[in-house]
């Protein structure tokens, strides 16, 4: 990791580097583009055929496997599961579940005026496309943190589509009580769920994170389709100056071992903690031969000059997850996808077993939006309601607005019902 000081000799080359990495983006895309939107128009002309020429292509789908995977695959899959892991799984839902139930919004009303009243009403989508990965690693809590949230808030119709699905993955499918699961991925998993084929009826909205190719086909159905959020590398910044380095160095490797572009930041005015944790990273990131690329690339650590400018250079780069010292540290945060308080909350345990939801913003679009959750499957629709005393007594103003703008049929709808 490179440690530098944003004071004294090293200023510029840590402005310098603060400044690359607030323009990171969420993810460039670029570069897979073009292929990305021949797939998507392949599969939006030939629907199930283009599916499978990519499926086949990419994850070496064979030729007469079914898309849709059965219900009994996925049984299979939970009792061949040993009982730790099921017991972990069990684990990890319930909290999910029970943070997404209180996430949950309300329905409620108000009266303004007498004899008017507003509020809102909460309906959830009619169907969504749940991502999970399946490429390094199996991703299980991935199934879980998407298809549960849309459980909780109604949602009709919840779709899992997911390349080459690992047994993991299928027991937490049948954990989840999944119905709908597509072995297919990619770019053309996504024009699938976007566009819809014979065999996938198309969804509302497509969540979930995924590789390159992934990101750039969610970007570019979203004009007809819903998404979450764009979905780039992982992010860590631990913002510390008393905590623990071993507890620190763990963090910062157990993300980068995520991805070779994973971005991993100590911020600190403690340069004896600077000093302290880079050492640790690097006994801790020995055997982790992908950790120690993410971190020889991204890695960094900034010694500040004072508190106040390391809290300030927490909020302009908006990590993905963020860890601080203690509660109190909340006041400050302004921009973060989630937040960890203190030495005895790895960020691990968001991963999988805490509640809170691990898909997150990347990129600096935790500026804009936290990480996924119920609300990102429900839908928010304002109500209202007057009678004919209440139209009479605001009535009167929304005319005069109306005039103010030239709008004289807004004006009239209103006047020709104050009778």
């Amino acid at each position: 990791m490179k440690l530098v000081k944003t004071y004294g000799r090293s200023a510029k080359t840590a402005a310098a580097l603060i400044q690359s990495i607030e323009q990171r983006g969420a993810v460039s895309t670029a570069k897979v583009e073009p292929v990305v939107r021949r797939i998507l128009a392949d599969v939006r002309k030939s629907g199930d055929r283009g599916v499978r020429k990519y499926a086949t292509k990419f994850d070496g789908l064979a030729k007469n496997t079914p898309l849709l995977v059965a219900r009994e695959e996925m049984e299979a899959a939970w009792h061949a599961t040993s009982p730790e892991l099921q017991a972990a799984m069990m684990v990890a839902r319930a909290n999910i579940l029970a943070f997404a139930e209180a996430q949950m919004p309300k329905e409620w009303s108000m009266s303004p005026a007498d004899g008017v009243k507003t509020g809102q009403i909460v309906r959830p989508l009619g169907s969504v496309g749940c991502y999970v990965p399946g490429g390094r690693y199996p991703l299980p809590s991935t199934l879980l943190m998407t298809s549960t949230p849309a459980q909780v808030a109604g949602v009709e119709r919840i779709v899992v589509c997911s390349p080459k699905p690992a047994r993991e993955t299928l027991a937490a499918a049948y954990l989840a009580g999944v119905t709908e699961f597509y072995r297919v991925g990619g770019a053309q998993a996504i024009a699938a769920l976007a566009y819809g084929t014979e065999t996938i009826a198309p969804v509302n909205k497509i969540v979930g994170p995924g590789n390159l190719f992934v990101t750039s086909a969610k970007s570019l159905v979203s004009t007809e389709c819903g998404i979450d959020m764009p979905a780039g590398p992982t992010e860590i910044v631990v913002t510390s100056d008393k905590g623990y380095p071993a507890g620190i160095a763990a963090d910062l490797v157990a993300q980068a071992e995520h991805d070779p572009e994973t971005l991993a930041v100590l911020i600190t005015s403690n340069d004896a903690l600077a000093h302290a944790v880079a050492a640790e990273v690097k006994v801790q990131a020995k055997g982790n031969k992908l950790a120690k690329v993410s971190l020889a690339k991204q890695g960094a650590i900034f010694v500040t000059k004072t508190v106040a400018e390391a809290r300030e250079l927490t909020n302009r780069l908006a990590p993905e997850h963020l860890t601080v010292d203690s509660a109190s540290d909340l006041k400050w945060v302004q921009n973060a996808g989630s937040v960890f308080v203190g030495d005895y909350a790895p960020q691990s345990m968001g991963d999988y077993v805490s509640g809170p939801n691990h898909v997150l913003p990347t990129g600096r679009v935790g500026r804009v939006r936290g990480g996924l959750s119920v609300m990102d499957f429900v839908k928010i629709i304002t109500v209202q309601e007057y009678t004919s005393k209440g139209l009479k007594k605001i009535g009167p103003h929304a005319i005069a607005l109306a005039s103010a703008e030239g709008l004289t049929g807004h004006a009239k709808s209103v006047s020709v019902r104050m009778r």
